[in-house]
């Protein structure tokens, strides 16, 4: 007779996601033949915890994100977002167990959390499931979503790569050429030992000795910014940057009679330098 497959569910805001709940997520993992994660969501709620803690808002599709990049790699893993309306005091938890069922659709023969407490609750919306409690007292992770909403660069080795780019913070140095930048950044990521991302338009320059289009500029702007962008994910609480688009508008004016783009305008918008 062919063994029937084992279905579990882990469920979380994951706001944000941490390290101690990707620890909870493997060790369920390893015990099921298939874990659904349930990502709980509801932006009234969701706000309101961020605006308490005095946090940036965390949107769910952001948190999805994290967890796919997480565990792209596991086959067992299947990711879902269950959202409601509620505040965090009216939240109605057996409204969100039947939410939770119609999303898996399967038998759920294990269900996960880090939570003994929630024991009864379990039973009373899972009871053909069994309740395993996953490091209750947090031994191997002494973290918690709050903590790191409050303070996040003082628990940033608890903060995992894939959500590091949410919290991390921008810092450009901006000057003339030849002034000095490239050095700066050089010597503070030493320092601060965190990454630095050298100037994209110097490399362009070279390649063209100088003779640039227009379009070129917002090449290098486009560049840069993906360059910045990816930074983010190895930086230690922030990240240095040699240029940004500020200065390439200018360049370009300076090459160009004054002219402007507007796509570098949008970068302009959209790089949030900090």
């Amino acid at each position: 007779m062919e063994k029937s497959m084992i279905v579990g569910f882990i469920g979380g805001k994951f706001l944000p996601f941490h390290s101690g709940h990707e620890y909870a997520v493997l060790e369920a993992a390893k015990q099921v033949d298939k874990l659904y994660v349930v990502l709980s969501s509801s932006e009234i709620r969701d706000r309101e915890l961020c605006e308490r803690d005095n946090c940036n808002y965390i949107p769910a599709h952001t948190r999805m994100s994290w967890l796919g990049r997480t565990f792209n790699k596991h086959d067992t893993i299947q990711i879902v977002n269950v959202e409601d309306h509620e505040g965090v005091a009216d939240y109605d938890w057996d409204k969100g167990a039947e939410l939770i069922k119609r999303s898996i659709r399967e038998n759920i023969d294990i269900v996960f959390s880090s939570e003994p407490e929630y024991e009864m609750y379990f039973k009373k919306n899972f009871p053909n499931s069994k309740h395993i409690v996953l490091d209750p007292k947090r031994t191997h992770y002494p973290i918690s979503a709050t903590m790191i909403r409050r303070n996040p660069f003082r628990y940033w080795n608890f903060i995992p790569e894939s959500v590091r780019p949410f919290f991390a913070k921008k810092v450009a140095i901006v000057g003339t050429e030849s002034c000095g930048k490239t050095t700066l950044c050089n010597n503070l990521s030493k320092i601060y030992d965190t990454t630095w991302i050298p100037e994209f338009g110097r490399d362009i320059c070279f390649e063209y000795k100088n003779h640039l289009t227009e379009a070129v500029f917002d090449e290098i702007v486009m560049n840069q910014y993906l360059l910045d962008e990816k930074s983010l994910y190895e930086a230690n609480k922030f990240t240095l940057i040699d240029s940004e688009a500020v200065v390439s508008q200018y360049y370009l004016g300076e090459y160009f009679n004054g002219m402007k783009s507007d796509f570098i305008d949008q970068f302009i918008k959209k790089q949030n330098i900090d």
